[in-house]
């Protein structure tokens, strides 16, 4: 069995979990989720805990296996904790506002850019060089993220860019006078 797979996950006291049919319903303080669970994963809940098991030992049912569980336990701290990414701007003159519901950001470009912000998605302004960007869905939070990062991605020289408050720039030394 998958190591990840056959790992039970803990259910807090917070959280409720409904199976119905091929649909995993995750409910909680922050909001509420659903899986559509693919044909032979089988997903059981007893004791404050949610078991996940496999039909066959076929590699597409492993490979779905630790993945269903991943996300499931996704799905747990999503509703009860959430998730969040931040990303510095960094660069003369880069700024980013959040009004109602759109960012504009000012990145060395000719003209500002204006991000509609998605429902599901809430993003703050911590200070002018810096963003939040929280939700319950992980991967929504890591795709919005992503989409702002691509406007101007970090460049490897002065360093100036969109980066993720953890990311390392890797620098290269620029041309030496002739």
């Amino acid at each position: 069995m998958s190591r990840i797979g056959r790992a039970p996950i803990p259910i807090p006291s917070q959280a409720k979990v409904e199976i119905t049919h091929d649909t995993v319903s995750v409910s909680g303080p922050k909001g509420k989720l659903h899986l559509q669970l693919q044909p032979g994963m089988m997903v059981k809940v007893g004791n404050d805990k949610i078991f996940i098991t496999r039909s066959s030992d076929e590699k597409f049912h492993k490979a779905l296996h630790g993945l269903v569980r991943s996300l499931l336990a996704n799905m747990v701290q999503g509703v009860t904790r959430g998730f969040e990414k931040r990303l510095e701007l960094s660069g003369l003159g880069f700024r980013a506002q959040v009004q109602g519901g759109t960012l504009t950001l000012n990145l060395g470009y000719s003209h500002p850019i204006s991000y509609p912000i998605p429902l599901d998605v809430k993003i703050e302004a911590e200070s002018p060089t810096s963003l939040i960007i929280s939700g319950i869905d992980k991967q929504r939070v890591g795709q919005v993220a992503a989409q702002i990062r691509d406007f101007r991605k970090p460049e490897p020289y002065k360093g100036k860019g969109v980066k993720y408050a953890n990311e390392r720039i890797r620098r290269k030394a620029g041309k030496t006078g002739a």
